[in-house]
């Protein structure tokens, strides 16, 4: 048991360049691959403050919920919203009607398009796509990360070079009983091993995807999934909670989700 504990203290299984910036400071002081999201939004407004930009008055709606884009641009110089606590970096391209709360922090490159909904505490870096009715909220895209068509980010760590297929999800709720919604209770997840489960200590968690991870359109992850690097899961796929490593492949067969290691 305390070896299973210990594979889920190892971020090099989900993440490299580690002691490169923005992970150093982003996993700073983690003891689980899932950490920084419990303090994402503190972590945000630290890296806020040294941010700096101009404000494009007239080409964004702005009110005290967040912003709104209404004409296609590609941003020539950062710009930054201190007051809605966001930043969306140069070269940055926005299309019409999406909409970013903050605190959020958009790096260089990336491509935020139309009906995006950037729902705050989001940490997106250089390159990255928020696609076409794609939600992302308090969750981490790292560099390249794609998420094109229909996707649902919330509560989750994306890792370099990541594609989400259109459709595929990453919940990040459990199912509750009427009792518990009456009372607005939610169970904090735990994460299934061998011989019993992980403690998270967070009622909302999605899934953590190691870098270059792949996933097929229409896929959907349970809440509490972890995906080494470099691990695939084919479309139209439910995968349940728990821990896959580095290099898994994840396929349906007799309508049970099965690892195969390549």
């Amino acid at each position: 048991m305390v070896c299973e504990k210990l594979i889920m203290k190892d971020l090099s299984l989900f993440f490299s360049d580690l002691d490169r910036e923005p992970c150093k400071s982003l996993f700073s002081g983690s003891d689980y691959v899932w950490d920084p999201l419990k303090n994402l939004d503190s972590l945000l407004k630290s890296i806020l403050q040294n941010k700096t930009g101009v404000s494009l008055d007239g080409c964004l709606d702005k009110n005290e919920k967040g912003l709104f884009v209404q004409k296609w641009m590609k941003l020539d110089q950062a710009v930054y919203l201190k007051e809605l606590e966001i930043f969306i970096g140069a070269g940055t391209r926005l299309e019409p009607s999406a909409i970013i709360k903050g605190p959020a922090v958009i790096g260089e490159n990336c491509d935020i398009r139309q009906g995006a909904y950037v729902r705050g505490n989001v940490f997106a870096d250089e390159g990255c796509v928020i696609g076409h009715s794609t939600e992302v909220k308090n969750s981490i895209l790292m560099a390249h990360c794609e998420a094109g068509h229909f996707n649902y980010i919330g509560d989750s760590i994306v890792g370099r070079h990541v594609n989400m297929g259109a459709g595929s999800r990453l919940a990040n709720l459990q199912f509750r009983s009427a009792d518990e919604k009456e009372k607005g209770f939610i169970h904090p997840i735990q994460i299934p091993l061998e011989k019993e489960d992980l403690k998270t200590g967070m009622e909302k968690l999605g899934s953590i995807l190691g870098d270059h991870a792949e996933l097929g359109c229409n896929a959907v992850l349970c809440p509490g999934t972890l995906i080494g690097k470099r691990g695939w899961v084919y479309p139209n796929l439910m995968v349940p909670k728990g821990y896959y490593p580095p290099d898994s492949v994840l396929t349906p067969k007799d309508r049970k989700p099965r690892i195969i290691e390549r």
